[in-house]
């Protein structure tokens, strides 16, 4: 299986593996909020067996959507799993019977999910782990020490390979950064929501990657008229814009745009392939807010 040519945006190494560019998030697998089992269990198997057949290399996924539901389709559907398959999750929250996501980042509670992750994924070392930091408003201030050396000593102890931070500020980067290396940052970010624009910029001079959750504006699909007429002038759909946008913002950026659909993932795949023109990137800069483009 190639991890290079077929799929766009080429490769990108994480850590000492090489991803593919385009991935797949794997979080719309479970029930409705991310909770429970999927309503066509089927499809969601086949979705994920999409993705290997489309050549994808990187998946995302977190042992909270379901909870459990997620991993447990994964191994289900992919085990044993490809050499080149790069499987990344995430700990430090948990669900409530609300369909909340409270925070779980005392030491006991990150050792047991990294523990239930490796159980659950059939694994027994696992590729990448972010701790999931803030909540479901976004980034909050405030040390992450006491989390991130917990994982830093299950990286020691060979449970993990990689480490990395999701919803985190910039400070909380380097504060992790300080500790052990990392080698991704997952934040919101989409043609919409640009406030991780410097941070993108830094991570990229460094070689660690960034992953943007809700690619395509999650529960609420972007909207915006720049999106549809640039989507109009490519004869494509403004999904297809907003990911090859993305790719296109720098070469660190690494897609998880999920669904639970295998049709929806070649739309997606072969939608990312479109090459946005100068013209196309100045126009959505200036509708979103931005006074020229973007280094690219």
């Amino acid at each position: 299986m190639s991890t290079t040519t077929h799929l766009p945006g080429g490769a990108w190494t994480l850590g000492d593996r090489p991803v593919t560019r385009f991935g797949y998030g794997a979080m719309q697998l479970a029930g409705p909020g991310v909770l429970g089992p999927p309503a066509d269990r089927a499809g969601a198997l086949a979705t994920l067996r999409a993705a290997i057949d489309l050549g994808i290399t990187h998946i995302d996924t977190a042992d909270a959507y379901g909870p459990e539901i997620t991993n447990r389709l994964i191994r289900e559907a992919l085990f044993p799993y490809p050499g080149e398959l790069v499987i990344a999750t995430k700990v430090g929250a948990l669900r409530d019977e609300h369909g909340g996501w409270p925070p779980a980042r005392e030491p006991e509670q990150l050792r047991r999910a990294v523990h239930a992750n490796l159980d659950h994924l059939g694994l027994d070392v696992l590729d990448v782990v972010y701790l999931r930091l803030g909540d479901a408003q976004g980034p909050r201030p405030g040390s992450l020490a006491r989390a991130f050396e917990t994982l830093a000593e299950l990286q020691q102890q060979g449970l993990i390979r990689h480490l990395s931070v999701s919803n985190a500020t910039a400070e909380q980067v380097a504060e992790a950064q300080a500790i052990a290396p990392i080698v991704a940052v997952q934040n919101l970010y989409n043609l919409a929501h640009r406030g991780d624009d410097e941070l993108i910029d830094t991570l990229a001079g460094r070689g660690i990657a960034y992953v943007p959750f809700f690619p395509l504006g999650g529960f609420s699909p972007l909207q915006s008229g720049a999106l549809d007429a640039v989507a109009a002038r490519h004869g494509a759909t403004p999904r297809a814009v907003a990911l090859a946008w993305l790719l296109q913002r720098s070469g660190n950026v690494l897609l998880i745009p999920g669904t639970a659909s295998a049709r929806h993932l070649r739309e997606n795949a072969e939608g990312a392939r479109l090459t946005l023109t100068e013209r196309d990137l100045a126009e959505l800069d200036v509708e979103n807010g931005q006074s020229a483009p973007l280094t690219r």
